[in-house]
């Protein structure tokens, strides 16, 4: 069974920069596509960035600020958030297009909070 799980969210200031993670785990043959959304209170979940066969997608309101990037020695993959603004805050959800035994599925991880505040 594979498992997404992200970490490193938190609390941080405005101006100030996270890394989140997503490590991949379970039967996997190949991870195809890896991604980032987000989800504030009483807003629908928003797509932050994505990378597909070397392609890189960024929302309008984080390109340049934000950076997506994989470890396909480790499967697992990166977002490194600078210059947070308190428009920032919300769950933050990994998925990933990966094809195990039972071939290609999405999967999502539990999602890990981030908070902007001073």
């Amino acid at each position: 069974q594979v498992q997404l799980v992200e970490s490193g969210g938190g609390l941080v200031q405005p101006g100030g920069s996270l890394r989140l993670s997503c490590a991949a785990s379970g039967n996997i043959i190949a991870i195809n596509s890896m991604g980032w959304y987000r989800q504030a209170p009483g807003k629908q979940r928003e797509l932050v960035a994505r990378v597909d066969s070397g392609e890189y997608e960024y929302a309008d309101s984080v390109r340049g600020r934000f950076a997506i990037s994989r470890d396909r020695t480790k499967n697992t993959g990166y977002l490194q958030m600078n210059s947070l603004k308190p428009e920032d805050t919300a769950v933050y959800y990994c998925t990933a297009l990966i094809t195990s035994d039972y071939g290609d599925q999405r999967h999502w991880g539990q999602g890990t909070q981030v908070t902007v505040s001073s």
